[in-house]
């Protein structure tokens, strides 16, 4: 219990003071002109009262990924319990917050366009397909896993559920900010807040003991408890409830929708830190629901790694019939509101690349149809396979992102460390992870970590050239 406290103290600290220091670095004026007033359409660019982008950026970063992501990783111990913290607040965090600042001082660049200014024409390219495809196919993984639980609770099929689900991620993609998202996602946010309370409450006062961190909590370096590392692979499972470069992609949304910069903190750091603290508490209940991490990994491979079957274990005791809705909430509503979010940001990347205003109807349907079509091929796909691709493309947009934001400060003459030392850590893992994952290249582990710490000291040196050059000006009057 005690480690869990210390992190959770540290996770709410953080964002009374570390929040305040990345403020300082970006300069945030609450007087400085706002995407949402000089560029407002009404639909993209429109300003929202403060608490509704927040509770919104959550709902958009959050879906699966803080709850399942968590318990997925609990099976590793207490040593979660401090990547989720460290992770949250000096890597995630700094990724959302400078993601989200640069784009609002940008004119509300979408993140595509902030990686190829800053770092040239070719990255900017390559950027652009990338981030595209995966923001898809985030989108068909999420219209294809709840439409999996609903098959299971209402007796209509599974493709019957994804057509459903598609029609209203084209509702929600088209319509303007306000009309569906501005309205009921503040209410999904604050629901994710009550589910994770509620755990809190039944941990601090039930009869679950959460196990402390001691010098046993890294013996699994190798193969216990699944066959599978810490390093790297803790890193890549829990993702969202530490970092995630979806998240990036989904800032600059909300960027388009603040009043003044000064709202930056709450919203893209703030959302952060509470993403953390969700994830937090999951992992916490995963460890003591079952009384361990052994019989935390038994339960999870009898359910063939669903996590979705151990949140509604975990709600349904903890929180009686109440659990029951959250759970339905959690499995199916959370993943939901990620996929229509990820289909929306797909239409903001092209249209930025594309130079297509989308403030008339027909135009926006002229971005959204190739991508919906996309998006139902990719979700024929095996789900397994659409999963692991896109767990470790994740961390890689991590990585470019925190490169990004290191040349930004640099450009700025601001403290570039303090992404450059997060950027060359997330590359490292996934160096390291694709070296030796099934789905990479299946390398022996220690050949994969030579590899992997050879390829991450090489980029770390080619982006450290970038970074000193921008700080000397090379890179500034080369920017677009």
């Amino acid at each position: 219990m005690i480690t869990f406290l210390l992190c959770l103290g540290l996770l709410v600290a953080s964002y009374f003071t570390y929040a305040r220091y990345l403020e300082r670095q970006f300069g945030a004026d609450p007087a400085a002109p706002v995407p949402s007033e000089t560029l407002r359409d009404g639909v993209d660019y429109l300003p929202l009262p403060a608490w509704r982008t927040f509770l919104i950026q959550l709902l958009n970063i959050a879906g699966l990924g803080p709850i399942f992501g968590a318990l997925l990783g609990a099976v590793y111990g207490p040593v979660a319990f401090l990547w989720i913290t460290f992770g949250s607040i000096f890597i995630g965090a700094v990724q959302d917050y400078a993601s989200g600042m640069i784009s609002l001082k940008e004119g509300g660049l979408s993140f595509p366009e902030i990686v190829g200014k800053y770092m040239g024409l070719t990255v900017r390219q390559v950027m652009r397909a990338f981030t595209l495809f995966l923001m898809i196919l985030v989108g068909a993984v999420f219209m294809v896993a709840p439409a999996g639980i609903l098959e299971g609770l209402t007796g209509l099929t599974q493709s019957v559920w994804v057509w459903i689900i598609l029609v209203y991620y084209i509702l929600a993609t088209l319509l303007p900010i306000d009309k569906i998202i501005g309205r009921f996602y503040p209410v999904f946010g604050a629901a994710l807040f009550v589910m994770a309370f509620g755990i809190l409450g039944v941990l601090l006062f039930g009869p679950y003991e959460i196990p402390n961190l001691s010098a046993a909590s890294f013996d699994n370096f190798g193969a216990n408890p699944r066959g599978v590392p810490i390093v790297p692979v803790l890193f890549i499972t829990i993702a969202c409830g530490a970092v995630s470069g979806f998240h990036a992609t989904q800032s600059p949304m909300m960027a388009r929708c603040l009043t003044n910069e000064r709202q930056g903190r709450p919203v893209f750091f703030g959302a952060m830190i509470s993403e953390g603290i969700i994830a937090l508490i999951w992992a916490a209940i995963g460890m003591a629901f079952w009384g361990g991490t052994e019989e935390l990994s038994a339960e999870l491979a009898a359910q063939g790694d669903n996590a979705g079957a151990a949140v509604d274990l975990i709600t349904r005791t903890t929180l009686g019939r109440f659990g029951a809705i959250l759970a339905l909430l959690g499995v199916v509503v959370a993943p939901i509101t990620s996929g229509d979010t990820a289909f929306r940001c797909a239409r903001l990347i092209a249209a930025d690349f594309l130079r297509v205003e989308q403030k008339h109807l027909l135009k926006r349907l002229y971005i959204s149809v190739p991508i919906f079509l996309v998006g139902v091929a990719i979700s024929l796909l095996p789900f397994g396979v659409i999963w692991k691709y896109f767990a470790w493309a994740n961390q890689v947009l991590a990585a470019i992102c925190l490169w990004t934001v290191a040349v930004y400060l640099s450009v700025h003459r601001r403290r570039w460390v303090l992404a450059f030392l997060p950027a060359t850590f997330m590359t490292f893992i996934v160096s390291f992870y694709i070296l030796i994952a099934p789905e990479g290249l299946r390398l022996s582990y220690f050949t994969g970590l030579t590899v992997g710490i050879a390829v991450t000291a090489l980029v770390a040196g080619v982006m450290g050239y970038g970074v000193r050059s921008a700080w000397r000006g090379k890179m500034a009057r080369g920017r677009d």
